[in-house]
């Protein structure tokens, strides 16, 4: 199998390894690899022995996510979290609501009466990225660039050019904060510098790492999760018929795009001490790779897991991870899918994937979802 045909099935080789090598060390890297459901929810739980510090953790003004949420443990992860939570609440994620459901209306409207369209590109891209960067008090002129951004540091291949990007996206941030600091408004990134937690206000790096995470992962995320579920949704015949006439089906259908095709695959840990796993000691101080896409089609799981069932009860999958580190933006991707969704639903009678074009792969390990999605579509 070619790395582009893995990138876009990587299923079957997760198979392999679920029953042939669920915990393995790389022989030429020395990083680990686990594959089955408890292992995975183990390592993405179990913070005192699965580190999230592996970019560091203390703060960085060069790697500011290093320093965030995403890569920092207790107690310093509860002070942050508790910070971000008084910004992000879910009647505060709830409201955004009205303004999604225009942002996707007026990206539909600028299709209005075509054949087709690149989903990816007109709709699942530009909606998210449009959200965060109200949310943030950006201009909507930095949207490509925020792209440009955002697949530079998910990305396998870090060069000068990807580097000199996250140079430019730290400066734009940094002349946000400030402007924000010396005019306060009604955005995230206002209330980000008034939230205070026992007298401590978030430092600039602090505000730079979550401000770059939700702009990464708060897109990237949620365009997949669309794309995704359309590829989902393509694959079943009558589906697409189905969730029409029984909207209530449409929030099982985003759980169960989640499980089958997770918008992340992987997730990174490094060994807090010495571990004893599945039979396997890892030492501490080594890394270890969370195949989340591999843990949600864990048949141990998931009964039947290949299947793709709209109505899955009980579906308890990883894909915005699990314990502390739990995706603080699950409730607004959840929100952009449903709303996105629907409107697509509402618009067309038959919604499906152009097969002539090929697909073409993220270039990426954790993240999963395609460059481009050319949708034919019939009006309702």
């Amino acid at each position: 199998m070619s790395t582009v045909d893995r990138k876009l099935d990587p299923f079957p080789w997760y198979r392999a390894m679920r029953h042939d090598a669920p915990v393995v060390q790389d022989p030429e890297y020395g990083n680990w690899s686990v594959f089955r459901y408890d292992d995975v929810l183990r390592v993405l739980s179990d913070w005192e022995s699965f580190s999230s510090q592996y970019m560091g953790g203390a703060q960085n003004p060069n790697n500011p996510i290093g320093s965030s949420l995403i890569g920092t443990d207790p107690p310093r992860h509860r002070q942050l979290r508790s910070l971000v939570n008084l910004a992000f609440t879910p009647r505060a994620v709830a409201a955004l609501e009205p303004r999604i459901v225009e942002i996707a209306d007026d990206l539909l409207g600028n299709v209005s009466g075509a054949a087709g369209f690149d989903l990816v590109g007109d709709l699942a891209y530009p909606l998210p990225v449009t959200v965060i960067a109200d949310l943030l008090g950006v201009a909507h002129e930095h949207r490509e660039t925020f792209k440009r951004w955002a697949d530079a540091i998910v990305s396998e291949h870090t060069d000068p050019q990807e580097r000199a990007l996250q140079g430019q996206m730290i400066a734009l941030l940094r002349r946000s904060i400030a402007e924000h600091r010396a005019a306060p408004r009604d955005d995230l990134i206002s209330a980000l510098l008034a939230a205070q937690v026992d007298g401590e206000h978030l430092s600039e790096v602090d505000l730079l790492g979550f401000c770059m995470l939700l702009l990464v992962a708060g897109h990237e995320t949620t365009t997949n999760l669309i794309g995704n579920a359309i590829l989902c949704f393509d694959e079943q015949p009558g589906l697409w018929q189905t969730l029409r006439a029984e909207r209530t089906l449409l929030p099982g259908a985003i759980e169960e795009a989640l499980r089958y095709r997770s918008p992340v695959q992987s997730m990174f840990r490094v060994a807090a001490r010495d571990v004893a796993l599945d039979g396997h000691r890892i030492p501490a101080g080594q890394m270890v790779t969370a195949w989340i896409g591999s843990a949600n089609r864990d048949p141990a799981q998931f009964p039947d897991p290949e299947r793709f069932d709209v109505r899955r009860r009980p579906n308890r999958h990883l894909a915005f991870g699990h314990g502390i580190h739990f995706c603080l933006g699950a409730p607004l991707a959840r929100l952009e899918a449903r709303v996105t969704l629907s409107a697509l639903l509402d618009r067309y009678a038959a919604l499906r994937v152009d097969r002539r074009v090929p697909l073409e792969p993220m270039p990426s390990q954790i993240v999963y979802g395609v460059r481009a999605l050319p949708v034919l579509v019939e009006p309702a």
